[in-house]
């Protein structure tokens, strides 16, 4: 099978969801260490590959060249929540590449600190494009075409110079050819990818232990210090990603994307965690990382506790009463399928 039962929801003991999807573990060359279902199964990367597509503009010295700094390196790889600390720092880029927030072509939305928890706006707030949880990322691209004198109007098309030089970053980082990344378009207007769980893997295996690879190792180490330094800023308040990196006390590298996609590389052991979840559930995602992260034995006592909240665990109604559970299912395999 493709994919196997991961997490379970069950109330007064009958099962009432079932999550299926498939993980792999692999080392910084790929080596399939451990699965769970098909550890190649061809998956879009959504935004777990921010820090990929970062890597024309640090390969080339844009971080020299704009005078960037480490918050601005962090907020190329997010995901945002549109907090007021994350819109300083998308304004740091845009003013030091002479950009608008016109030029920023990720259209914009609610900001996810509203959204992500159901709280209303408060009365007159204005957002834009910089709001957009993508904003750091499309500054980035800007900042990149400004360096080059590249069209900025068209930055996300497919065939511009900027996301063919990403093509080719995102290709080698994962140990593949251009041709077998699958293109797709990203909620946010950019080209995505898909590829293996298994090189999705390695690639956050290089994005932790940069050292192994000999072509971006230096824009990786840039990438993946600057994540595991400002965690809040890859995320925001109350979001996973902050709360994963911070429990990994500088040895994890973390990212969440869309649609059930999640990634959690070691430094320490040059290894990563690559995960689907079929159908896309945030709260079966994160149980399910949680879960497998505790089987591989990277959790010590201390780490187990922060992320309970993130784990499977008791279903409680909005009155605070227990109603159901939410549990694992799985059991990771050692190596490679067959």
């Amino acid at each position: 099978m493709n994919f196997a039962p991961l997490i379970e929801l069950t109330r007064n003991g009958i099962q009432e969801c079932l999550h299926l999807g498939a993980l792999a573990v692999t080392d910084t060359q790929g080596r399939v260490l451990a699965h769970v279902g098909n550890p190649y199964w061809m998956c879009f990367t959504r935004s777990t590959l921010k820090a990929l597509q970062a890597l024309p503009l640090l390969h080339k010295g844009g971080v020299a060249h704009f005078g960037l700094v480490a918050p601005e390196l962090a907020m190329l790889c997010a995901s945002h929540n549109g907090e007021d600390m994350h819109i300083e720092q998308i304004d740091a880029l845009l003013r030091k590449s002479g950009s608008r927030t016109s030029q920023l072509r990720c259209g914009c939305h609610v900001p996810y600190r509203f959204t992500f928890f159901e709280r209303p706006m408060p009365e007159g707030f204005a957002f834009d494009e910089r709001h957009h949880n993508c904003s750091g990322k499309h500054s980035g691209f800007l900042a990149y075409c400004v360096q080059h004198g590249l069209p900025t109007d068209r930055y996300t098309d497919v065939d511009h110079p900027l996301q063919q030089h990403i093509r080719q970053a995102v290709a080698h980082v994962a140990g593949l050819s251009e041709e077998e990344l699958g293109l797709g378009i990203d909620g946010c207007s950019a080209p995505n990818y898909a590829m293996p769980l298994s090189r999705l893997a390695r690639s956050y295996a290089r994005l932790a232990q940069p050292e192994a690879d000999g072509l971006y190792g230096a824009s990786l180490n840039a990438l993946g210090q600057a994540m595991q330094a400002h965690p809040e800023l890859v995320s925001g308040t109350e979001r996973n990603d902050a709360d994963f990196m911070r429990a990994g006390r500088g040895d994890w590298v973390s990212k969440v994307g869309a649609d059930g996609v999640q990634l959690v590389g070691s430094r320490s052991r040059g290894q990563a965690l690559a995960i689907k979840v079929m159908d896309g559930n945030k709260a079966a995602l994160f149980a399910a990382t949680v879960e497998a992260l505790d089987q591989l034995g990277w959790l010590d006592a201390q780490q187990r506790q922060a992320l309970a909240p993130w784990r499977a665990q008791v279903l409680l109604n909005v009155a605070g009463q227990p109603v159901g559970e939410r549990r694992s299912l799985f059991k990771l395999q050692a190596g490679a399928p067959g």
